[in-house]
């Protein structure tokens, strides 16, 4: 099952007209990454629970034979005043919704949020869980302390047993450095502790009960890239480690004609008259006029126009974006309607008090 059911309030203004799972990195949503994934482990069947902007996620990956696998969703929401809305029912209760509607979860199953890339062996993991003969697994990794404050932290004694959690801990009341990466192993047993009809958790909720009912509950810890896209911030080092290379199976789109610059389709590129240091990535139909410069890693989503004399650098460009004449973008992530820096910080365009001019390339 993949978790995509949640509005992602904290990467927004990202997710402000798409859903967390959509998010792109190197032109492709985070979700596609899980997804191709999971099938290389053989992994056939997978239920995607979904709420906030549902249909781009349902539209992208259809059934999904593009990747070998069978999707299949289950809406989350109610009817208000006539009306349709979405509403999450929580991670462990969209687990009880689909189990109660069909029956899906009729052996060992794996869960995990839609909104990271990873490279975890499943098969590692799956032989680990039932050598311990566990009910519930949770898949951990170490995270430096001053970092504990941003993840929920699994206490476990030394041969992995789960005893308990701290959600989000100051470093110097942190227990443990172990932090939940959102994937998790369970035996279909585990949902006869799940409430069905109401909203339910699985680190705040489910996870405290298989400790206080004293289940074979346990943390894996093992080593594997995990790419969490938790905040705007996140976003924006994600990308400059994936375009730097270093994460595996992320590869570029585009031809390369330089070293490190890759291009798409029918470009506008002088290129004895531009600057470009990679690596870099160029979308099909940019244009960019003489005298500007680019600075990797850096992506320019296609139909973007960079203006003469504008330099980009570190930075990531979404789809259609016009960087104005003169103008520096560094370390950004911005789009026709917002730029937000590597701290977080946002504008919009038409703001008086930022001298960033920029704007929709389609006009």
């Amino acid at each position: 099952m993949i978790l995509a059911a949640g509005q992602g309030t904290r990467v927004r203004p990202l997710t402000k007209h798409t859903p967390k799972p959509m998010v792109p990195i190197l032109g492709k949503p985070v979700m596609e990454y899980l997804v191709e994934h999971l099938a290389r482990y053989d992994v056939k069947q997978i239920m995607v629970n979904v709420a906030f902007m549902h249909w781009k996620i349902e539209n992208y990956f259809g059934a999904g034979h593009r990747w070998g696998v069978e999707l299949g969703y289950s809406y989350e929401g109610v009817r208000e005043q006539g009306e349709v809305v979405c509403k999450p029912v929580g991670s462990a209760g969209g687990m009880r919704k689909i189990q109660d509607f069909g029956g899906f979860f009729d052996e060992t199953f794996i869960v995990l949020c839609g909104d990271a890339v990873i490279d975890l062996d499943i098969g590692a993991a799956l032989a680990e869980h039932k050598a311990k003969g566990a009910i519930a697994s949770v898949v951990t990794l170490d995270v430096p302390r001053d970092q504990t404050k941003n993840y929920g932290i699994v206490v476990a004694e030394a041969d992995g047993r789960v005893t308990s959690f701290q959600e989000k801990p100051k470093p110097e009341d942190a227990r443990s450095t172990l932090a939940s990466t959102g994937i998790y192993i369970f035996e279909p047993a585990v949902l006869d502790l799940i409430p069905s009809g109401v909203e339910f958790d699985i680190g705040s909720q489910l996870f405290p009960l298989l400790v206080e009912k004293g289940l074979p509950f346990f943390a894996q810890n093992r080593p594997f890239n995990w790419i969490d896209i938790g905040r705007v911030t996140d976003y924006w080092a994600v990308t400059q480690q994936v375009m730097a290379g270093g994460v595996a199976q992320m590869d570029m789109p585009g031809r390369e004609v330089r070293p490190q610059v890759w291009v798409g389709l029918n470009t506008s590129v002088d290129w004895d008259k531009v600057q470009i240091e990679g690596p870099v990535y160029i979308g099909s139909n940019v244009r960019i006029e003489p005298g500007a410069r680019v600075v990797g890693p850096t992506w320019i989503g296609h139909g973007s126009h960079l203006r003469a004399g504008s330099v980009v650098e570190r930075s990531v460009l979404i789809e259609h974006t016009r960087i104005g004449e003169g103008m520096t973008v560094r370390e950004m992530i911005i789009s026709p309607q917002y730029c937000v820096d590597r701290s977080g910080h946002t504008s919009y365009v038409g703001d008086e008090v930022t001298p960033l001019r920029w704007g929709d390339a389609r006009a």
